[in-house]
């Protein structure tokens, strides 16, 4: 549900202060922290048109984009946050500069 609201924080032109807000506010995984309620409270706490995000979030209306795409990251093997693509490879998680950049150089020499 965080995934959706999301999106509608981005038809307000607001996605990236209201990521950041759900990284900020989140208690942890799969615990809970962001039922409906709390997103729309966190939207409205962002200075967001509460009737329209609370519309967006009510009518469900990007719950087949965010299935979609969770499903694609699936297909591709990407199973967690942060994740990349290098080459259509998954690299999992958050890694220093150095561990890219051999997994980047590997993929030049091949």
């Amino acid at each position: 549900m965080a995934g959706e609201a999301s999106e509608c924080a981005a038809d307000q032109d607001a996605f990236w202060e209201y990521h950041d807000l759900l990284f900020e506010n989140q208690a942890g995984e799969n615990r809970g922290a962001f039922n409906k309620d709390t997103l729309k409270q966190l939207a409205a706490n962002l200075g967001l048109d509460e009737a329209v995000f609370n519309e967006c979030l009510d009518s469900a209306k990007n719950q087949s984009r965010v299935q979609s795409e969770t499903s694609f990251a699936r297909s591709i093997g990407v199973q967690s946050t942060p994740s990349f693509l290098i080459n259509g490879k998954p690299f999992a998680g958050a890694q220093p500069f150095q561990a890219f950049q051999q997994i980047i150089e590997a993929e030049i020499d091949s």
